[in-house]
């Protein structure tokens, strides 16, 4: 819960009431997905047992998932000025509850990869109309403490995931690793219709086939050869083939999307300079440094420190520690310097918890390690919430629906990005030494190239104005 905000003195705006209801209520059905994205992962040996299958075929439900995501990600903010989004929002909830039942009910390999790409239809719409919901009932002064809380669940799901999959797989069955989302949706669905207010914006323009099938095209091959990349080396030339493909599907999205009378992909949000540094430059390149972390830390752990999975897991909660520690100084931090200085400062002090970690060995003390991750933690968290909270800043009401919308997808993007930077890091430096395997060297020279690439994006966020946000932060 964020502190309290300091007396405001007669120069500056009084802040509206908030409530934290609606906020908490997203925020719980954001982690319930972001957690369900990312714990299926290490228990993809044990479903692949029950259904005879390799591990290497179920890799198909996690594709499946990613690429449904991105397909229908662009019809979000078309859909919810259309539905209304809180009607959309409690739909997509109900049909991510009922694909979770669907994968424990799974008789064999294909039904569930077909139930986990339902279940990522649902994803698409639970994000940026879930943010779509809180913008809409969330004043402006009070934005930083409502996009704090629904930035959380992207903070802990990826570093909570994995250990707790590997736990439910072990010690009970894969199957609970979905069932326990249905009371959570039930519940989740209940709560959007009893406290979030409805509302239709009344707009009734036509799909548009063509800006949803180029844009659509795009992430998914975007997404699909960033994965391949992730694979042997032998996938390489087939990862370029569908990075080229997104790459032309994507130059042909934008260049409808700018001439269509109502497209599919509202790009106004991009014209909007705090929109743009904070989600689609600056931003876009923190996410993917940040995101390469979780990724690499638990492997470095493995296979650099020697640890088993238990205590490179026990070592990752100290950097989600030091995600949650850093919560209630976001709000006030913001106040007090301002978007600027802290998306610098504090994007300079990432890439050196970043490097720091890089620079982490076996024969270390844990009172030196810990301290190391903690603070890593933490600055990841304040960099997530202020980017988050600045990208809707200076956004109009009528143009919400569509920056929620590039949100979502850039957000989505540059994880992606992140994993497929750290894996072809790590390919990198592994080659570079002619070895045949990984070294901890490998995972320290990665991180340090990704605390290169956050250094970057803080130096890129000295492009904003110094009063940028100040409408929402109160500080110039």
């Amino acid at each position: 819960m964020s502190a309290p905000s300091p007396p405001l003195s007669s120069s500056e705006p009084a802040i509206a009431p908030f409530s934290r209801r609606i906020p908490l209520i997203v925020a719980a059905a954001f982690f319930m997905e972001t957690l369900d994205s990312t714990i299926v992962t290490t228990a993809l040996p044990a479903i692949a047992k029950s259904f005879n299958a390799t591990t290497l075929s179920l890799s198909l439900s996690i594709s499946a998932y990613l690429v449904a995501l991105a397909v229908f990600v662009p019809t979000a903010g078309w859909a919810s000025d259309r539905f209304g989004a809180r009607r959309l929002f409690a739909g997509a909830i109900a049909l991510f509850t009922l694909s979770s039942l669907l994968c424990a009910l799974s008789p064999n390999l294909w039904s569930f990869i077909a139930a986990r790409t339902l279940q990522g239809v649902a994803a698409a719409f639970m994000s940026p109309v879930g943010r779509l919901v809180v913008l809409r009932s969330t004043p402006k002064q009070r934005l930083i403490e409502a996009i704090g809380l629904i930035t959380w669940p992207g903070l802990i799901g990826p570093v909570l995931g994995p250990p707790l999959g590997g736990l439910i797989s072990t010690y009970a069955s894969w199957h609970w690793i979905f069932l326990i989302n249905i009371p959570l949706g039930i519940a989740g669905v209940w709560m959007v219709l009893r406290h979030v207010p409805d509302e239709v914006t009344g707009r009734r323009t036509p799909f548009d086939v063509r800006g949803f099938g180029l844009t659509a095209l795009a992430l998914a091959a975007l997404v699909h050869g960033l994965a391949l990349l992730g694979e042997a080396q032998g996938a390489a030339s087939t990862a370029l083939v569908w990075l080229t493909a997104a790459c032309m599907s994507g130059a042909l999205a934008i260049r409808h999307a700018l001439r269509h009378p109502t497209p599919m992909l509202d790009l106004r949000a991009a014209r909007v300079p705090t929109f743009a540094i904070s989600m689609l430059t600056a931003g876009m390149m923190a996410r993917i440094a940040i995101s390469a972390t979780p990724f690499l830390l638990p492997l470095m752990f493995q296979i650099g420190f020697g640890l088993d999975a238990f205590r490179a897991g026990l070592m990752l909660l100290v950097y989600m520690g030091g995600n949650l520690a850093m919560k209630s100084a976001t709000t006030p931090v913001l106040r007090r310097f301002g978007f600027r200085r802290v998306l610098t400062l504090n994007g300079l002090l990432c890439a050196a918890a970043m490097a720091a970690c890089g620079l982490l060995t076996p024969g270390l003390s844990l009172a030196v390690i810990y301290p190391v991750l903690f603070i890593a933690g933490m600055s990841r968290s304040m960099h997530f919430t202020t980017v988050s909270s600045l990208a809707f800043a200076d956004i109009a009401a009528d143009q919400r629906a569509g920056a929620s919308t590039i949100s979502a997808m850039a957000q989505q993007v540059a994880a992606t990005l992140g994993v497929a930077f750290a894996v072809l890091a790590l390919a990198f430096f592994q080659n570079l030494r002619g070895a045949s395997a990984l070294s901890l060297a490998d995972f320290q020279r990665a991180l340090l190239a990704g605390a290169a690439l956050m250094a970057l994006a803080a130096l890129y966020s000295l492009r904003l104005a110094p009063d940028a946000g100040i409408e929402v932060s109160g500080k110039g």
